[in-house]
């Protein structure tokens, strides 16, 4: 059963994940090809370790008694990283498929009218996360994304969300993709250290491109895989569109993109200080609700980020 309860649809505040693909590998010792979490959805211990990993954040959505978006571990389930890693097509459909499933498992046991559970459909860049690569047009990005888009509409997603893109056309695909299938979609963008995208091009005048071009307007934007202290200057106060951007999912660390591709370590950065750079922010990004993390967070990161931005109940009586 979808849920009813979009964030778009209302000013509550949602909890969502860390960074996934970091915690299986530095913290659960896991290795990723490709960086691929959804390939342990084929194993009942692949399953089990997806499953607990999510039951800790619902369990901190919970806590906050705030609602909690359930993020696929779908980022690298598109037809050209499964090729790598062997899927055929009827394969990956089964992973996108059994990813919403398992997502629906979490929410059967956290859902309340107190903490509503959204899933969401995840959805990676074609090429690398980091630098814009396998570039197409809006209309080749539609036909690329459109299966996995209508995979996920048909096992029951709530929205899609896509996350890491750099540059705007794959953005106008997905968001036309999604239209066609009657499903809402996110675009989350992720930014260098000046806060461009990868491409050069400002985050205010990519989220306008998008709205201005899409057949349908996404129904928000997110920003994630940048730090907070990359946003800084980024941000314009009062400009209009920044009213789009209802979410933020930042890295742990303030290192470059091209600095992180190199490092060997895990930099976890300070999951206080990151609570109250995201404190900081919510000052200019006045619809921030949807508080997550990515490369490098963990819960600590995500449970910070909760003490600074919201409240328990307990706290507020």
């Amino acid at each position: 059963m979808k849920s009813s309860l979009l964030p778009h649809h209302t000013d509550r505040p949602f909890v969502t994940d860390g960074g996934l693909e970091t915690t299986l590998v530095f913290h659960e010792k896991i290795e990723l090809p490709c960086f691929a979490a959804f390939d342990l959805l084929k194993t009942p211990g692949g399953r089990r370790t997806l499953r607990e990993y999510y039951r800790t954040y619902a369990s901190l959505a919970r806590e906050y008694v705030v609602g909690f978006i359930l993020e696929s571990p779908t980022w690298r389930a598109n037809p050209d990283w499964a090729k790598k890693l062997g899927y055929t097509a009827a394969a990956l459909v089964k992973a996108n498929r059994d990813a919403i499933e398992l997502m629906q498992e979490v929410r059967a046991e956290f859902e309340s009218p107190e903490t509503p559970v959204i899933i969401s459909g995840c959805l990676g860049p074609r090429g690398d996360g980091y630098q814009p690569s396998a570039l197409m047009t809006a209309r080749e990005a539609a036909d690329y994304h459109g299966p996995q888009i209508r995979t996920y509409r048909d096992a029951g997603a709530d929205l899609v969300t896509a996350v890491t893109l750099n540059y705007v056309e794959e953005a106008i695909g997905i968001a036309d993709a999604a239209a066609a299938l009657e499903i809402p979609a996110v675009i989350s963008f992720t930014t260098e250290t000046d806060g461009k995208l990868p491409t050069g091009q400002t985050l205010g005048d990519a989220i306008e491109a998008v709205d201005a071009a899409a057949s349908r307007a996404p129904a928000y934007y997110m920003i994630n895989c940048a730090h907070p202290t990359h946003l800084r200057d980024a941000l314009p106060e009062g400009a209009p569109w920044l009213e789009r951007i209802r979410g933020l999912r930042a890295n742990a660390s303030c290192r470059s993109h091209a600095e992180l591709d190199e490092s060997l370590d895990l930099d976890a950065g300070n999951p206080e200080e990151l609570g109250g750079q995201y404190r900081q922010l919510r000052r200019k990004l006045t619809k921030l609700q949807i508080l997550g993390g990515c490369c490098g967070t963990d819960h600590r990161h995500v449970e910070a980020i909760c003490r600074n931005c919201l409240a328990p109940v307990e706290a507020l009586n």
